[in-house]
Parts: C-alpha cells; sequence; structure tokens
C-alpha cells in the first residue's frame, strides 16, 4: 500500500467525524511517521494558502515541488488537498496534533515548517494573514526564535537575507562556528536522514533549497566556496 494509499485512508476517517487527535495517536509508529508528515504539511499548507482568501494555481503546484507524486496516487492526493483546503478553520488542531507526535525541538517540526513557507512564497508573495497563520503554528509547534528567523530569512524576500540569520548564529560569530554549524546543517539535511525522522522520501526535496541558502549564507560568512 502505497503512502498516499494510507492518507486516503486517514482522511476518510476525518471525513466520516473521527477526530484528528484519534487520526494522529494511530500515526505514531515510526513507520507511519511519513504518512503523519504529509497529511500535516498538506492540511496545514492548503489552510493557509485559503488564509489570504484565494489558492492560486501556483500555491497548488507549490505541492507538487514538496512531494513527488506519482501518477496513480494523484487521485488520493487530490483528495487530502480538497477537504483540507475547504476553509482556514481547524489549522490549529492539525498544528497541535502533529505537535503532539514528537518532542519539543523535534527536527522534524522545523521540517514541517519549511514546507508551509515553500507554499506560503508560491505565488511571489507574503501576505500578512499567511504570516500571521505561520507565526501561530511556530507557536504551537514551540519552535524557538532563533529557528524560526532562519527559516523566514530564507523564504521570505522583506530584505536581503542576512547570512547568520540563515545558518542560526549570532552576529559576528567566527568563520570556525559558522563551518562546524554549515557541516550540521548539511549533515540534517541528508536524505537518509530526513527519512529517519519522518519525512517521507515524497517530500526530500524540500532539502535542495535549504542547501542552496545555507551553502550561499557559508560563502557570505567565509569567503569559502561550500
Amino acid at each position: 500500500m502505497s503512502i498516499w494509499q494510507r492518507i486516503s485512508d486517514a482522511v476518510a476517517a476525518l471525513a466520516a467525524g473521527e477526530s484528528l487527535a484519534r487520526v494522529f495517536d494511530r500515526l505514531r509508529g515510526p513507520r507511519e511517521r511519513g504518512v503523519a508528515f504529509t497529511i500535516a504539511v498538506i492540511g496545514l499548507g492548503a489552510k493557509m494558502a485559503k488564509a489570504d482568501g484565494t489558492v492560486t494555481r501556483n500555491e497548488v503546484a507549490a505541492f507538487r515541488e514538496v512531494f513527488h507524486i506519482a501518477p496513480e496516487d494523484e487521485a488520493s492526493a487530490a483528495r487530502v488537498f480538497n477537504l483540507a483546503r475547504q476553509d482556514v478553520a481547524g489549522f490549529e488542531d492539525y498544528a497541535r496534533s502533529i505537535r503532539a507526535m514528537f518532542a519539543a525541538g523535534d527536527r522534524v517540526l522545523c521540517d514541517l515548517m519549511e514546507g508551509l513557507f515553500h507554499i506560503a512564497m508560491a505565488d511571489g508573495t507574503f501576505h500578512p494573514d499567511e504570516d500571521r497563520f505561520l507565526g501561530r503554528v511556530r507557536d504551537i509547534f514551540e519552535l524557538d526564535d532563533r529557528q524560526y528567523r532562519a527559516l523566514r530569512a530564507r523564504f521570505v524576500p522583506d530584505a536581503e537575507p542576512d547570512p547568520y540569520e540563515v545558518l542560526g548564529l549570532d552576529p559576528g560569530a567566527s568563520a570556525a562556528e559558522a563551518k562546524k554549524r554549515w557541516r550540521q546543517l548539511v549533515r540534517d539535511s541528508h536524505p537518509d536522514r530526513m527519512v529517519a525522522r519522518g519525512v517521507p522520501p515524497e517530500a526530500v526535496r524540500l532539502a535542495e533549497r535549504r542547501l542552496v541558502a545555507i551553502n550561499r549564507a557559508y560563502e557570505e560568512i567565509t569567503g569559502d566556496a561550500a
């Protein structure tokens, strides 16, 4: 059974009236984390796309950039998306349910937030309602300020990205500190590590943009090509 078929089964339970908490509670095992991650990023992403009043083709296309969807699974994926994007109400329940599955500071919560930023910026603008939406999800996920600022700096073009922010470093950190941090981020972005912590193989393309940004930031700080 493919991940999308398992996701479709979970969505069918939601449509039948089962609570998000109960559905996510069944997805706590390591083998099911990819299913939970996918439901969460699609559910939250679809609701966020609706937060600014419209769901654009670019925002829908952003899901295909985050997730590789095989032709035979397109119907199941569309079903999940269409159910989740009906309105903005309920996004906090999605966020709380996925937060309850992971320990505070778990890297997978940053991975999920990264997917949401990718979708938010798919139409080329960052709407104030999307900013508020992501801020609320960040609060529920309990991401610290440095983690959130690093994510925002990579995606939101309201200023030239600060390389120290992108790497999650204090301003003026040494080249040695930058190199240590850069190596850690590269290791965390390896597809095998991402899958091990609960990101489904269909979504490891999330790391591609991240690596471009962290390599550029490292080069700006140290003058060395990554």
